[in-house]
């Protein structure tokens, strides 16, 4: 029973460790931003230049992920709601690294337990529980890929709704809120794709390297006289 337990908190473990390593990709890793500030325009849009648009974006980023480091947007103007809005996302923010952080823990801890022969990690029909939580993230994110994919403004709306019930502080006013200049929505769609191709690729590693572990094993057993 208690491995059983521990199998199905790998599993969890696994599907949210996916999850919120390739969300941290586009938010971490700023250079992803670095790269698209020419081919986006950002420069001619603005009227700024790229060292003044990478400074403004630094800021934003110091704050949303940094402890500290107070709200600034470079040159460009804010409003309160824009600043609140961005505290919203700040929260967002650390509990996708509380939630990365965490798993990861448990990711290591059990896995050192498992080879240790402290606990047992079960393998239903010889697959680990990590295939099976890269399967269902596949299926849960081919659904949310279609949506976004149909309707980007729709699924921002509803992903809002969803984590910011009753706000509406996400509606911008690009002549008040001025780092919308520097923030185009095809830069949250490359993000978005980002996302879902780390994820897309995690999973389908995971479930490939589990299907040749279980050919190879299966190969060896009937080798075996």
């Amino acid at each position: 029973m208690k491995n059983k337990i521990w199998t199905t908190i790998f599993g969890v473990a696994v599907f949210f460790f996916v999850i919120t390593f390739s969300i941290g990709l586009p938010i971490y890793c700023r250079f992803f931003y670095y790269i698209q500030i020419k081919p986006l325009g950002l420069e001619n849009y603005s009227g700024y230049d790229y060292a003044t648009i990478k400074n403004a974006y630094d800021q934003v980023l110091n704050y949303l992920t940094l402890p500290g480091f107070p709200f600034g947007t470079g040159v460009f103007k804010y409003s309160e709601s824009g600043m609140s809005h961005f505290a919203d996302c700040k929260a967002l923010f650390n509990l996708n690294l509380i939630v990365l952080l965490t798993s990861s823990a448990i990711l290591i801890t059990l896995g050192i337990l498992h080879k240790k022969n402290k606990i047992t990690l079960l393998k239903p029909l010889g697959f680990s529980a990590g295939f099976y939580a890269c399967l269902t993230l596949l299926a849960v994110f081919g659904i949310l890929a279609i949506l976004v994919a149909s309707n980007f403004d729709r699924a921002f709306v509803l992903f809002h709704s969803l984590f910011f019930p009753g706000k509406d502080n996400w509606i911008f006013n690009e002549s008040v809120d001025e780092i919308l200049k520097i923030l185009p929505e095809t830069f949250f769609m490359n993000c978005a794709i980002l996302i879902a191709s780390s994820i897309i690729i995690i999973s389908i590693t995971v479930i490939v390297v589990q299907i040749i572990k279980k050919i190879k094993s299966k190969s060896k057993q009937q080798k075996t006289p």
